[in-house]
């Protein structure tokens, strides 16, 4: 019998994410927004990356350690996101800024039940 592994909801909403991300700086590059361009893919891709690596993390310290990386990754996209938002020339960033408010969300919620259980 073929099982599959359970879906991790964070693992693939940050991963569409930063594809999605790099579709948006795609689109900045085209309008010679490289600065910001890369600011946003740094951060935008970073979340990702940080909660995958809490999967294999050595201790529960750790597992919270990596989540409130990605939390910090999840701000400094914010502000990047708020910035295109503001600026009249940058391409409309509001379905992004709509799936980061869900990861925040769902990260912080990860790291104060992970803290409640490490007690």
């Amino acid at each position: 019998m073929d099982q599959k592994e359970p879906k991790n909801l964070i693992l693939e909403l940050t991963l569409d994410f930063a594809v999605s991300v790099i579709l948006y700086t795609e689109e900045l590059e085209a309008k010679r927004k490289f600065v910001l361009a890369n600011q946003l893919l740094k951060s935008g891709t970073s979340i990702g990356a940080n909660v995958r690596e809490a999967q294999n993390t050595e201790s529960k310290a750790d597992f919270i350690h990596k989540f409130k990386i990605a939390a910090k990754e999840v701000e400094e996209t914010e502000y990047w996101l708020l910035l295109c938002q503001k600026t009249p020339s940058y391409p409309d960033p509001s379905q992004l800024q709509k799936s980061l408010t869900s990861i925040k969300k769902i990260i912080s919620k990860i790291i104060i039940s992970s803290k409640s259980k490490s007690k």
